[in-house]
C-alpha cells in the first residue's frame, strides 16, 4: 500500500470508514437478497440496496468481500439521471474499495473514472465532494495510479484544488499527492499550475495536520523541477508558509519542509540562498538539528551549510561544526527580532546537546559494570 490517508481517512460527508470491525457472523440470507435487489430493473430497490451495502461495508472487510460482486451493477447507477441513485452508489463504492485492493481494481476496470470525471466538473457540489473521495481512496493503490492518471484526471483534481469546498481541497490534495508517486505523474501535475492553490490550502490549514503533510510532500517533490521552483518563490509567502510547517508541523511535515527547502538550494544556491534566509528559516533548523527526525536532522545540517556565507570550511584553525556555520550566519542576518532568535536558539541547541551526551553518559555507567567502565568507557565516549 503506497499511502495509509487514503484508506486510514474518514470523510465526514460520506461517513466512509475503514476500521476492522468485523462481524462474529454475516446473514448470508441479507447478503444474497441485497445482491438480487441491487441487480434488480426497479431502480427505487436499486438506492435502497446501494444504501444497505454502504451501511454493512463501513467498517466490515469480510462485508467487503461478500459485496465484491456488487461493483458492476454499481458502477452502473453511476450513469443513472437520478442524483439519489449516484449519490447512493458512489458512497457504497466508496465504501467497498477501502482497503480491499481487489475492490479497487474492479471498480476501476468497471468503468468508474467517467462517471468520476463528470462529477469532478459538475455543479452539485454533493457529487463532486463524493468523486474526489472516492479518487483519493481508490488513487491509494499502486496498481490504479497509472490508470487513474491515463483518465486526465489530474487537471480535474487541480480545478477541485481551486475551487473545491474546503473538504473536496482536503482530499484533492491527497490524491495528488498519492499520484504523484508514480513516475511521470509529476510532470503532469506541474502542467496544471498547481503550485498557488497548495499553498493557498497550506496557508489555511493547521500546520501539525495530515492536510500540512501532504501539501508539503507535494511541494518538496514539485520543486525538484525548475517549474516548481519558479512557481514557488513567485508566489506570494510561498516560501514563507514551507518554512511555518518546518517551525510548527508535525515531524513528518517538517522533514517534507527541509527537504523541499534544501532541494532548491541545492539546485542552485546563489539563487534560492538569500529568499530563503528571509524567511527567517534558521531558528526552525536549528531546532531539527536536535529534536527532528533522523532525515530531518541531517537534511537541516546540510542546508544551514549550504545557507552560509561560503560553501567550503572556513579553516582547520575554525573546524566546520555546526556552531561555527551558525555564527557565520547570524552576522549576515538584518533584523534585531530575528537574529536575537537565531542567537537563543543557537545556545538552546548547544544546550540540549550537552544535556543528551550527559544522559547518554549516565545511562551507560547504570548498564556498565565498574570493570568494563575502566576499560572501555572513555573509549566510548
Amino acid at each position: 500500500m503506497d499511502l495509509g490517508a487514503g484508506e486510514s481517512y474518514t470523510n465526514p460527508t460520506t461517513g466512509a470508514n475503514s476500521g476492522d470491525d468485523i462481524p462474529q457472523t454475516a446473514s448470508s440470507s441479507s447478503v444474497c437478497k441485497t445482491l438480487l435487489l441491487i441487480q434488480s430493473d426497479d431502480l427505487t430497490l436499486k438506492v435502497q440496496a446501494a444504501r444497505e451495502i454502504r451501511r454493512l461495508t463501513k467498517t466490515s472487510k469480510r462485508y467487503r468481500r461478500y459485496f465484491s460482486n456488487a461493483v458492476k451493477p454499481l458502477v452502473d447507477m453511476l450513469r443513472c439521471n437520478s442524483f439519489e441513485s449516484k449519490e447512493a452508489a458512489l458512497l457504497a463504492l466508496l465504501n467497498l474499495a477501502v482497503k480491499d485492493e481487489r475492490n479497487k481494481i474492479s471498480i476501476i476496470n468497471a468503468g468508474v473514472l467517467g462517471p468520476i470525471i463528470c462529477f469532478l466538473q459538475s455543479e452539485n457540489s454533493t457529487l463532486q465532494d463524493h468523486a474526489t473521495a472516492s479518487l483519493l481512496t481508490l488513487s491509494a493503490s499502486s496498481m490504479t495510479k497509472p490508470i487513474i492518471s491515463a483518465s486526465g484526471v489530474i487537471p480535474q483534481l487541480v480545478d477541485v484544488l481551486r475551487k473545491g469546498s474546503s473538504q473536496a481541497k482536503v482530499d484533492a490534495v491527497m490524491a495528488l499527492y498519492n499520484l504523484s508517486t508514480y513516475k511521470g505523474n509529476l510532470n503532469l501535475i506541474l502542467q496544471t499550475e498547481p503550485i498557488h492553490f497548495i499553498i493557498d490550502l497550506l496557508k489555511s490549514c493547521k500546520k501539525s495536520s495530515k492536510t500540512s503533510e501532504k501539501c508539503t510532500a507535494l511541494i518538496e517533490s514539485l520543486v525538484c523541477y525548475e517549474e516548481g521552483r519558479t512557481a514557488l518563490t513567485s508566489e506570494e509567502g510561498g516560501v514563507l508558509a514551507v518554512v511555518e510547517v518546518l517551525e510548527s508541523g508535525s515531524l513528518q511535515s517538517r522533514e517534507h519542509a527541509v527537504g523541499a527547502l534544501l532541494a532548491m538550494c541545492q539546485s542552485d544556491r546563489c539563487k534560492y540562498r538569500e529568499t530563503i534566509l528571509q524567511e527567517g528559516v534558521i531558528p526552525g533548523l536549528l531546532e531539527l538539528t536536535v529534536q527532528g527526525t533522523p532525515k530531518s536532522q541531517t537534511k537541516a545540517q546540510t542546508l544551514l551549510r549550504l545557507l552560509r556565507d561560503s560553501p567550503y570550511p572556513n579553516s582547520e584553525l575554525e573546524p566546520d561544526t555546526l556552531e561555527n556555520i551558525v555564527s557565520k550566519i547570524i552576522c549576515q542576518i538584518d533584523g534585531e527580532e530575528q537574529l536575537g532568535k537565531t542567537k537563543e536558539m543557537l545556545a538552546e541547541m548547544v544546550q540540549v546537546s550537552m544535556e543528551q551526551t550527559l544522559r547518554q553518559l549516565q545511562q551507560r555507567a547504570l548498564i556498565c559494570t565498574p570493570a568494563d567502565l575502566s576499560s572501555s568507557s572513555f573509549k566510548e565516549s
